[in-house]
């Protein structure tokens, strides 16, 4: 039986304040303010900003940046309904500074320069690997604004999967790459300025106590499983392939 309380990390002390099963209903993947806390470490905001929550899922990181940095938050998912992540945002409290938006990352409906910083958390990797992306968002934020993202990945590139993998790789992972990878991909002419690229610490470890703790604990039928698979995948994996980048350029 696993103590939930073991998801409250010490070098993560800003999420541990967080119930854990609340986290866990909220599941669509790595835990997401984990990642989000180790990214704000390198991307500063300020009481008030505007911030773009590209990806947001269920919500989980605009409730974390509208209660602990005191910004107003755009929380933008195509998947989840804004319905539900309202129901969610005013169970937090933060409803008056956390705004629900249906939206495609392709198709903003936004003004040129509105945001103070565009953040996405385990999300940015299935839309912004196109060359054309980052170019597309930048305009979105203004000048001197930040962009961040945390999203899972490789150590190193990965053009076939090595064999003790080939039975839990999915054809998702097309999109999952490495640090550097996502340092050349910004740094084209004319873009942003990269400021940080780094692999989050000892993210691999938190995702299987996340996920192990996820696969007991969910709700979820569809999340149990899934948890449970990942599980199986890194302890087959023994941190020799996976990573999370996260990266942060000023606009």
């Amino acid at each position: 039986m696993i103590d939930l309380d073991s998801l409250r990390l010490p070098d993560h002390p800003r999420s541990a304040q967080y119930d854990p099963t609340w986290m866990i209903d909220g599941c669509m993947g790595p835990n997401p303010l984990w990642l989000l806390e180790d990214l704000l470490a390198d991307l500063p905001l300020r009481t008030g900003d505007r911030v773009l929550d590209l990806g947001c899922g269920q919500g989980l990181t605009s409730v974390f940046l509208a209660r602990e940095y005191g910004v107003q938050v755009f929380a933008c998912d195509l998947w989840v309904k804004p319905t539900e992540n309202l129901r969610r945002f005013t169970e937090a409290g933060v409803d008056d500074r956390a705004f629900p938006i249906h939206a495609e990352a392709r198709d903003l409906k936004f003004a040129k320069g509105y945001f103070d910083a565009a953040i996405s958390v385990d999300s940015y990797q299935y839309f912004g690997t196109d060359a054309l992306y980052l170019s597309y968002l930048a305009p979105f934020v203004r000048k001197g604004g930040y962009i961040g993202i945390a999203v899972p990945g490789v150590q190193r590139e990965v053009d076939t999967p090595p064999e003790w993998l080939v039975p839990h790789w999915e054809h998702d992972f097309a999109v999952f790459h490495s640090a550097e990878w996502w340092e050349t991909h910004w740094t084209r002419p004319g873009q942003v300025e990269v400021l940080s690229v780094k692999e989050a610490p000892n993210a691999v470890e938190n995702w299987r106590t996340w996920s192990a703790a996820c696969a007991e604990h969910a709700k979820s039928d569809f999340v149990r499983k899934m948890s449970a698979q990942t599980v199986a995948m890194l302890d087959a994996d023994a941190g020799r392939t996976f990573a999370f980048p996260l990266v942060v350029a000023r606009v």
